[in-house]
């Protein structure tokens, strides 16, 4: 018999998902959005999310039961994300997998969010060569990590960002741009009748002394802004502007997970987050990687967005790896940082990651 399956739970921004791993392999998965919800606010509004939630828990978690051909009675351990996120989003989640793991009396992992997205990629391509570089790219992150085991190991932060992250920074220049929120698919459809040269926006922190893989996005987002205004009274050539911001993002990406992959000796470069679906973060990183000689991984878009299944997948890598369940009064931290994949925070407010 092989391991129990895992039912992985994700609420912390505007997504419900829910997804069944079992043996690295997805089941089942189902996502519920409430995107539409805060479209016309330009960005997420806490509150309406929270409550997308509480109507959705229900709905996605039977989908994706329905999807894998199971019963809730099937689900031998929770996985659900506990930071980082938004507050009142990551406790409908907690609440509804604790009371399912409460139910079915089966063990409950609290997971970081951003391991999720590393672990998404397993669902596609197997198991993570040990070690790998990761670049995580979404709207509110933006890091490049040196990952060995992730079930088990500690997780070396090589660089963050210093302020907007990449995602942030296309949600904010879309939106100076008279483009629709999401800004990042908007950004990406505009730019392709756009000429990426049109526009000669910076590439922060490439100096020769600048920290080699830290990032900034927040120059570059006014650096959009202060091209656009320059158009006032003047029709403003969207499509040239979103395809020159959209390399310079991409060159910047690129260029600094490429040139760690070549000091660390790692053969391998795994880009994951709602930014890795832009075509032209992937393509470039594509004939970088190649020109390098080294392996890119991506997963499929489909799992590139907040999903429940990438949380599944790391509750699969800790009960298979024999880690400790969370204790059962687990609470959610809203800023954890990424430091391991498991993420047990106590009530009292002191996170606790499982080793």
């Amino acid at each position: 018999m092989g391991s129990p399956i895992v039912l992985g739970i994700e609420s912390s921004c505007d997504e419900t998902g829910a997804g069944l791993v079992r043996d690295g392999k997805l089941l089942g998965h189902a996502v519920a959005s409430s995107m539409d919800d805060h479209a016309r606010f330009g960005g997420v509004v806490p509150e309406i999310a929270a409550r997308a939630h509480v109507h959705a828990f229900n709905p996605v978690v039977r989908q994706a039961l329905d999807q894998a051909g199971l019963r809730l009675s099937d689900i031998g351990a929770v996985a659900v994300t506990t930071g980082p996120g938004l507050s009142g989003a990551l406790q409908v989640g907690l609440a509804g997998a604790k009371g399912i793991a409460y139910a079915l009396d089966v063990p409950l992992y609290g997971v970081h969010h951003l391991a999720g997205h590393v672990a998404a990629d397993t669902l596609e391509h197997g198991p993570l060569p040990d070690p790998c570089m990761v670049l995580i790219v979404s709207g509110g992150h933006t890091s490049l990590l040196l990952v060995r085991d992730l079930a088990r190991d500690p997780i070396v932060h090589l660089g963050d960002t210093l302020d907007d992250a990449a995602g942030e920074c296309f949600d904010k220049v879309a939106r100076v741009f008279g483009l629709p929120y999401p800004g990042g698919p908007a950004i990406d459809r505009a730019a392709r009748d756009g000429d990426p040269r049109a526009v000669a926006f910076p590439r922060p922190l490439t100096g020769p002394r600048d920290d080699p893989y830290a990032f900034s996005f927040s120059g570059l987002k006014t650096a959009a802004a202060r091209w656009a205004e320059g158009h006032a009274g003047r029709e403003l050539p969207v499509a040239d502007g979103a395809a020159s911001l959209q390399e310079a993002v991409a060159d910047v990406l690129t260029r600094k997970a490429v040139a760690a992959c070549a000091e660390y000796g790692v053969g391998t470069l795994v880009v994951v987050g709602g930014v890795a679906a832009n075509s032209r973060v992937r393509s470039l990183a594509e004939e970088r990687c190649r020109a390098a000689g080294v392996t890119l991984r991506v997963p499929p878009l489909r799992l590139c967005t907040d999903n429940g299944a990438m949380i599944a997948a790391v509750g699969d890598l800790l009960v298979r790896a024999g880690a400790q369940p969370a204790p059962l009064n687990m609470s959610i931290d809203p800023s954890a940082p990424l430091e391991y994949a498991a993420l047990h925070p106590l009530a009292a407010g002191a996170a606790v990651a499982v080793r």
